[in-house]
């Protein structure tokens, strides 16, 4: 034992620095489990979460199912067949928003720095987070399915076609909440990341063909509503679950779901870095 001043180091100081662990591939797959594990608990301990993620969408089926859709001409004939992808798709954005709302609360409250204290892969905490939201996009997906079987919704295409449809709703929510992990990690407030994770989630939505047919739309909103991603992601999955020709939107759908998921991938592991 060393004793105040002979100017001797702390027994502590002299301790030999901790190994870090090496992040293989399963060390890393094991800590993305871990953090999609615990942040899958914390959904299920807030079932109010859970509730309004649902109620939202059921409202959104029921408003535009038997208020505007006696106004909106399908052009299938059938506004119920026309409306539910894009609802899929609506749903599957909205629920990625929390990405952004998640880990803003996770920096305030300093989870985030401990985190990074950990030996652990630093890519961890985004891919364990995103990875848990699309497993409640998963619940969310599935349960309007049976609201919109219930409003008049049917699948006509092959039991393939349409769970490829489902999957690529599932694919297009994925890559957003990378949009939304880097607007949490850059905006660094809940209230804030709330605001900011739905703001350019209104214009895609809703000048596209999710609810109205882009036809109907003017001409300069139509040359943006015909190649956004919503637009072609709808678009796909509806000629999919329908069981008609999909090669001219699916390919689209499938580039900007890319293109989303490295741009913003890279850019949200910058910002969690300097975080």
């Amino acid at each position: 034992m060393t004793t105040a001043g002979t100017g001797a180091l702390p027994a502590s100081s002299l301790a030999p620095a901790a190994t870090p662990r090496p992040v293989t591939f399963s060390v890393a797959v094991r800590d993305v489990a871990g953090i999609t594990g615990r942040n899958l608990r914390r959904i299920v301990r807030t079932p109010q979460l859970m509730l309004f993620s649902s109620v939202q969408p059921v409202m959104f089926v029921l408003l535009f199912r038997y208020v505007f859709g006696g106004a909106i001409h399908a052009p299938n004939g059938n506004y119920a067949d026309y409306l539910m992808p894009g609802i899929f798709v609506q749903t599957a954005l909205f629920g990625g928003a929390s990405t952004s709302v998640g880990l803003a609360q996770d920096l305030g409250g300093g989870i985030i720095d401990r985190f990074r204290s950990l030996p652990m892969a630093r890519s961890a905490v985004l891919a364990g987070r995103t990875i848990a939201d699309l497993v409640r996009n998963l619940g969310v997906v599935v349960l309007m399915v049976v609201v919109g079987l219930l409003v008049g919704f049917r699948f006509h295409g092959s039991v393939v076609t349409d769970i490829g449809g489902l999957l690529l709703v599932l694919a297009m929510g994925y890559a957003f909440s990378w949009v939304f992990a880097a607007v949490g990690l850059a905006v660094k407030d809940p209230e804030t990341a709330q605001v900011a994770g739905f703001l350019p989630l209104f214009p895609l939505i809703f000048a596209s063909s999710a609810f109205v047919p882009v036809s109907t739309m003017p001409a300069w909103l139509r040359d943006f509503a015909d190649v956004q991603p919503v637009s072609v992601t709808v678009d796909a999955v509806r000629a999919l679950v329908e069981g008609g020709p999909v090669e001219h939107w699916l390919w689209q759908s499938l580039v900007w779901i890319a293109g989303i998921l490295v741009v913003f991938f890279v850019l949200a592991v910058r910002l969690y870095r300097k975080a």
